[in-house]
């Protein structure tokens, strides 16, 4: 028997959740007795999951699997998932991997558990900690069924190094083409150059008190100087200042870095629902009363036209001393 990964890519690249999940497969592995087998659908650096424990990764080249699909997907993992003898599957909580999580359980007829942030308290019983209401509790949940699905909260248990002698097989999953075609993919928009926010360890975001999309040249300059990529709230993408793909929230992607700096967002419970994993959350807002501050480890009332300027003044200066 073996413990079964899903790893994610981005443009080819193994992502941090594929390797953070090979981390704590291994970790869990250890103590059960088994070993850990990644499958990817066109992994161009399949190796890299051996650093953290894969032992085998089985990677598909077809090319019905290059844009992701949720049952097409589900399907192919199932499939290795049987091929491995593998009742525990792990899943990220990358955006793709919260929509596949239903169906897959479903595919393999499996207990899905998600949000988990710890490996299981005790091996015979299969109680896990997760996350709750919208992050905002914690639950201790035992899974009874034979197969298991787990989807491991982002950032919880971390890019742990296991080095391992690993190997690669090529992977043709039967994907039923009437299944594929119950989800269409008709376009897909890619961005290079800036990390995923879904990886990112800072993320620097910002709403409507930056009163306009032409006034969003500091916020760029800030992200530059911390090597970070940019977000926004849901408003700020509604009304076309900024791309959907950088909408973070309950309804857009959320995410959990090691720092999350907003800006002129006032913190309406959905935003904070999607950034609240953050491990710290710093704000800055011209509105001593503005929700954020509540949730927030750091914050500053001032107007971010004089506060983020000095900010990056300072930062440039740490920088070059």
């Amino acid at each position: 028997m073996s413990i079964l990964i899903y790893a994610e890519n981005q443009n080819g690249k193994v992502s941090k959740g594929a390797k953070e999940l090979a981390a704590y497969a291994k970790a869990y592995g250890d103590k059960i007795g088994q070993d850990v087998v990644a499958v990817g659908f066109g992994l161009e650096n399949p190796e890299e999951l051996y650093t953290y424990g894969a032992s085998k990764v089985l990677n598909a080249e077809d090319a019905i699997l290059k844009n992701f699909n949720a049952y097409a997907h589900a399907a192919g993992i199932a499939e290795a998932a049987t091929k491995e003898n593998a009742s525990l599957v792990l899943i990220s909580s990358s955006n793709d991997a919260v929509y596949l999580g239903p169906i897959l359980a479903e595919k393999m007829q499996a207990g899905y558990l998600s949000q988990v942030m710890a490996l299981p308290e005790d091996t015979d019983a299969f109680i896990v900690k997760r996350k709750t209401f919208s992050n905002k509790g914690i639950a201790y949940t035992a899974l009874l069924t034979e197969k298991k699905l787990l989807r491991i909260a982002k950032n919880s248990f971390g890019l742990k190094e296991n080095p391992v002698e690993g190997s690669v097989e090529g992977f043709s999953p039967n994907i039923d083409t009437g299944v594929y075609d119950m989800l269409k993919v008709t376009q897909v928009e890619k961005v290079s150059g800036k990390v995923p926010l879904t990886d990112a360890d800072i993320i620097v975001s910002a709403g409507r008190g930056m009163k306009g999309p032409e006034n969003w040249g500091m916020i760029e300059e800030l992200a530059d100087v911390l090597d970070a990529p940019t977000a926004c709230s849901k408003p700020v993408a509604d009304i076309g200042w900024r791309p959907h793909g950088e909408h973070v929230g309950q309804t857009g992607k959320q995410v959990a870095p090691n720092l999350y700096i907003a800006i002129g967002i006032s913190g309406a419970i959905q935003h904070l629902a999607g950034v609240n994993s953050s491990k710290y959350m710093v704000v800055i807002n011209n509105d001593p009363e503005a929700p954020f501050f509540k949730a927030a480890d750091y914050g500053v009332v001032g107007d971010a036209f004089e506060v983020v300027p000095a900010l990056i003044e300072k930062l440039k200066a740490f920088k070059q001393s």
